[in-house]
């Protein structure tokens, strides 16, 4: 057994460390953006919106819950290594999007307008492609 043991642990050596790998942390924060901001499109305007302008529309509970998936856009950028500049402009971006976004109807409004995922999924992309331009994908 102990063979066995020894051959799985020097596997988990070679593995990247999925949390931290760049392309990895890319994905994840364009799919969780994707669906803050951009899940569903409103027919006739033609508008994207996304689970932060309709979780939004229910008080206190959505404004905590998108507050919490915003937050983890954020804590994606601190695995990439991210200035803390960088962290705070970004968690600026979630404070305002969820300190507005608390107030009813006027925040509801807002959030359909001010997308601090969008804005942060920006400069998540500026930092990668100036640290690890090899993760940049074609959008087609």
């Amino acid at each position: 057994m102990a063979i066995f043991e020894e051959k799985l642990k020097r596997l988990a050596e070679q593995l990247p460390d999925v949390s931290r790998d760049p392309q990895a942390v890319r994905t994840r924060v364009e799919a969780m953006e994707k669906m803050l901001e951009r899940a569903f499109v409103i027919p006739g305007i033609n508008r994207p919106i996304g689970v932060d302008s309709i979780v939004g529309l229910v008080p206190v509970v959505g404004d905590i819950v998108t507050a919490l998936m915003s937050a983890y856009i954020v804590f994606e950028a601190r695995n990439l290594g991210m200035s803390k500049l960088q962290l705070t402009r970004m968690a600026a971006n979630v404070g305002i999007d969820t300190a507005v976004g608390a107030i009813p109807l006027f925040g509801d409004v807002f959030d359909f307008f001010w997308r601090s995922n969008s804005k942060n999924l920006k400069i998540i992309h500026k930092h990668l492609d100036k640290h690890h331009p090899d993760t940049r994908t074609i959008d087609g």
